[in-house]
């Protein structure tokens, strides 16, 4: 049988030495799609005016943060639908020279730099250079030697790597300080050993000495340092075009210093090195503006929902979202307080080189915090919202996290946001429209060919009928038929509106074409 999808494989032999597996490239240059999928869309038109009205206070909002916490300074940004609707800088970037902040101050990102990091090595994957489960040590030989945990540790992959899952121990304090160390360090270092936590692939732990890792193999594969790759590949598209990895290469007047806030006082900390011939830049090196960052928040936008028009971005649409999916789970926590006191329970995983959360109202978000000594940094974009909020502060740690939610659970509560909605496709529409003629009495459903093969053995057209009967009896003469419920474009619901009460008719259609109702369900509904 011909698959729907048209794939020309094409085998790529490695010439790079002996022993080199052969890789399998697939590329699908002629995608075909269905023109008829309806995406999700905002149905409120009126969103952007509310939004715009409550920008004001988030400015506000920031402020009294940065106040409250002894911030020399601070810059934000709100991006909705892919714009940089609002930003503005407070405070200073050099308090000796009062210069400052603005919009286009460049201040170092910490762990913000990761998912550039995880963009990068999906690209390469995308180019058929590499494989998320390949093994670590496919290209980085040293790697090869290393002593794992037990006897029955899974080899190093990639994928281990970018999710932290590679069974390396938390080392925040202690990765802060290796930005300036060389890869020849980096490799003395694996050389005498890595202590381990976990055995890989069992368990989530932070860990900055694998996004270095992972920036040595993005020098290796693509034949480019990791930082001039990153450039290339995805700043220059985006049109980040001052964001730098190293200090020493920011002009003065535009650089953000980092201070600690210690005895009542602030003390400049001192700016960290990135080192030109090592790696571990690839976890926490990155120096960008408000203004550059915001480009990068709108392409990761940009990906929700899923649709058919033109994917033109630095990383296709499809691995952007899959740089959201929550690949590796990490906490549940039922008794979680949001900033405005209320309980909402949120569960939380790492995907790549981003942080999820899920929290008790089916809100996802997606982003990710940064802290080096001097710095704090957070961004978070609620996809289904189409917002995202962005934070930079030069204080050591600056709780940027908990300011971000807190000013996303402000402007969704006080602009009334809503996700965007799913549109019912036309054969959800179509057997809808057939199921309603058929109620209550079921009089020709077998026969109407709208139904697929399992249908009826699993519901019994006696019972069917038996079931519709009683209920249409109960909520008496239907007087309006609702409008679909699209869970997705062949599942949902709606409801039948009777003179003594309602009922609610649930279907899912199956995966042939034309689908066709394999599942069913009927039921009163309280009315509010």
């Amino acid at each position: 049988m011909i698959g729907r999808f048209v794939f020309l494989v094409l085998l790529l032999f490695s010439i790079s030495g002996l022993g080199q597996e052969t890789k399998v490239v697939v590329q699908t240059p002629d995608w075909k799609y269905d023109v008829s999928f309806k995406p999700a869309v905002f149905t409120d038109t009126a969103r952007m005016a509310r939004i715009t009205r409550i920008l004001p206070l988030i400015d506000k909002m920031y402020r009294e943060f940065a106040t409250k916490n002894h911030v020399p300074g601070i810059a934000f940004g709100v991006v909705v639908d892919g714009k940089l609707v609002h930003s503005a800088g407070h405070g200073y970037t050099n308090i000796d020279k009062k210069q400052p902040v603005t919009t286009a101050s460049l201040f170092r990102i910490a762990s913000m730099s990761k998912s550039f990091t995880a963009m990068a090595i999906l690209q390469l994957r995308d180019q058929g250079k590499l494989d998320l489960d390949d093994a670590a040590a496919e290209y980085i030989p040293e790697l090869k030697n290393i002593r794992y945990p037990t006897a029955d540790a899974p080899l190093i992959t990639i994928r281990h790597l970018m999710t932290h899952g590679a069974g390396f121990p938390e080392d925040n304090p202690w990765g802060d300080r290796q930005l300036a160390d060389s890869d020849k360090e980096l490799m003395e270092f694996i050389a005498k050993q890595i202590s381990f936590s976990t055995t890989p692939g069992i368990a989530y732990e932070y860990s900055n000495l694998g996004f270095a890792l992972l920036g040595k193999i993005i020098t290796k594969v693509s034949g480019k340092r990791y930082q001039d790759y990153i450039r290339d590949s995805i700043w220059k598209p985006l049109r980040m075009n001052t964001s730098e990895w190293e200090y020493g290469n920011v002009a003065a007047n535009n650089l953000a210093h980092g201070y600690r806030w210690i005895n009542e006082d602030w003390r400049e900390e001192e700016l960290l090195h990135d080192a030109p011939d090592g790696s571990w830049g690839a976890m926490g090196s990155m120096i960008t503006s408000i203004e550059e960052f915001s480009n990068y928040m709108a392409l990761h936008l940009s990906a929700w929902p899923p649709s058919n028009s033109t994917d033109n971005g630095p990383l296709k649409r499809s691995s952007v979202r899959e740089m959201h999916y929550p690949w590796r789970f990490n906490g549940l926590y039922p008794e979680n307080k949001f900033p405005d006191g209320r309980t909402c329970g949120i569960a939380t995983a790492y995907c790549y080189g981003l942080n999820w959360v899920r929290d008790c109202n089916n809100k996802v978000y997606v982003g990710h915090s940064g802290g080096l000594p001097g710095f704090g940094s957070q961004w978070r974009i609620l996809p289904d919202y189409g917002i995202g909020v962005v934070l930079f502060a030069n204080r050591t740690y600056a709780p940027t996290t908990a300011m971000n939610l807190r000013v996303l659970d402000t402007l969704i509560s006080l602009a009334e946001l809503k996700p965007r909605e799913l549109s019912t496709s036309t054969i959800l529409e179509q057997r809808k429209n057939e199921l309603v003629k058929i109620l209550p009495d079921w009089n020709s459903a077998k026969s109407s060919g709208i139904f697929a093969e399992n249908f009826f053995p699993d519901y019994p057209i006696d019972s069917l009928r038996k079931q519709a009967r009683q209920l249409f009896s109960k909520v008496g003469t239907i007087l309006s038929v609702g409008s679909m419920r699209p869970e997705n474009q062949l599942r949902g619901s709606f409801t039948l509106k009777g003179t003594n009460g309602d009922l609610d008719v649930y279907f899912t259609l199956s995966p042939e074409t034309p689908a066709l109702i394999q599942e069913y369900r009927i039921r009163e509904i309280a009315r509010k």
